[in-house]
């Protein structure tokens, strides 16, 4: 008989590499227990999770199944849930699909290609603090994590000058406090609802106008309620994601230079890098809970109606059977379905804008800092917990010793 895996012994492990080795090499299919003790089953194989994201047996939506509270489990008073826990990434057909086809319209490849001179842009600014620096500085404070922040900002159109608070209510978010979490997202909740109505009167060239103005034929437009979740929605999934994703990306180049150099050489290969970056150091190692609707067999396991289901993006990421030597990194990978970005319906709206970032910053930073070097090299990396694959720090000395 299996044994029981916790599921916060994974989540808040010390090691993140050997706490996500042991569920790798372990069933792809296996019982667990959820964060409150609720039982589950977690899938780390590849195909396993593949059809656990497509196939609509499984559901994303909490409110069809009893045995997992949701909302006891987040510790979020009603206020804030309702915002946070039912949005387009919690809910199935026909709400998804309606949400979907309203809020796509504002992630077209023109939407996104327009963003491209501002994201150079914002880029090239921070660098040049970077580059001006005389010391030592964190890659991930001064500049991965603003440059998630300025785009994310920008895109919704938030005034430059009002940058700063959202700057400090995502460092909330992010926090293991729960009333500093509740805090930050009630002010997010205000200034969103406040911008919201402004735009409506005043409107602008940017995604939250755009959201505004959206119908869709016979499905009316999104609520207002709809419209402050789904902009928090994309903070939430966007900026530490795509901060990680060019954090660890870095590290991983900084710690070989040889790797990084052959990017320099040859910046044509950064973009198949940023995809081998997604599998082998996705900024999400742990997905969205799922919940069968009805009785399914699962890598050779039976699941009842309306069991809890995990997925664990950090182990099919490397399931060897899908993965020619999956625990090193080939930047010039060819064969790569990674699960970075989920799959299936709720593949993520945001992939191509955190592609844009990081082709851009991995071509800037390597071009602009060849001498760009970690300042402890030699020191094993430090994640912090939670669901995503984030360092807790990332120390440069942007122009290299001296």
């Amino acid at each position: 008989m299996q044994m029981e895996l916790e599921l916060a012994e994974v989540l808040y492990a010390t090691d993140r590499e050997a706490a996500f080795e042991a569920l790798r090499l372990g069933p792809a299919v296996r019982p667990a227990r959820y964060l409150d003790g609720t039982p589950l089953h977690v899938v780390t194989g590849h195909d396993e999770i593949s059809t656990v994201l497509t196939d609509p047996l499984f559901s994303i939506d909490p409110n069809k199944q009893t045995r997992l509270n949701v909302e006891s489990a987040t510790g979020l008073p009603p206020d804030v849930q309702r915002y946070l826990l039912y949005t387009l990434g919690t809910s199935d057909p026909p709400d998804h699909t309606r949400l979907r086809r309203l809020v796509s319209r504002g992630f077209t490849p023109r939407r996104v290609n327009a963003l491209r001179p501002r994201v150079q842009q914002i880029t090239d600014a921070l660098i040049d603090g970077l580059a001006a620096s005389h010391g030592e500085v964190d890659l991930i404070d001064d500049f991965t994590h603003p440059l998630s922040l300025q785009v994310i900002c920008e895109l919704l159109g938030v005034p430059t000058e009002d940058h700063k608070h959202w700057e400090v209510w995502a460092k909330g978010m992010a926090t293991p406090q729960r009333a500093v979490v509740v805090d930050s997202a009630r002010g997010l909740i205000r200034y969103i609802s406040a911008l919201i109505e402004t735009k409506r009167k005043e409107g602008g060239d940017d995604l939250l106008s755009e959201l505004i103005t959206v119908r869709d034929d016979g499905s009316g437009r999104l609520s207002n309620e709809e419209l402050v979740a789904l902009s928090l929605s994309i903070l939430l999934a966007g900026l530490e994601t795509t901060s990680s994703l060019v954090s660890e990306g870095m590290y991983l180049l900084l710690r070989k230079p040889e790797r990084a150099a052959a990017l320099r050489a040859d910046p044509t290969r950064i973009p198949r890098a940023v995809e081998e970056f997604l599998r082998y150091c996705g900024p999400v190692d742990v997905g969205m809970l799922r919940f069968t609707l009805e009785p399914v067999e699962l890598g050779g396991v039976q699941l009842q109606a309306g069991e809890p289901v995990q997925v664990v993006y950090g182990a099919g990421n490397r399931d060897v059977l899908r993965f020619a030597d999956p625990n090193t990194p080939d930047l010039d990978r060819a064969d790569n379905p990674h699960l970075a970005f989920g799959h299936g319906m709720h593949y993520c709206l945001g992939a191509a804008l955190a592609r844009l970032e990081a082709h851009i910053a991995f071509e800037s930073l390597l071009r602009r800092l060849p001498h760009m070097e970690l300042t402890s090299p030699d020191e094993a990396p430090q994640w912090l917990p939670g669901v995503g694959r984030t360092l807790t720090s990332v120390r440069v000395q942007p122009k290299g010793r001296t």
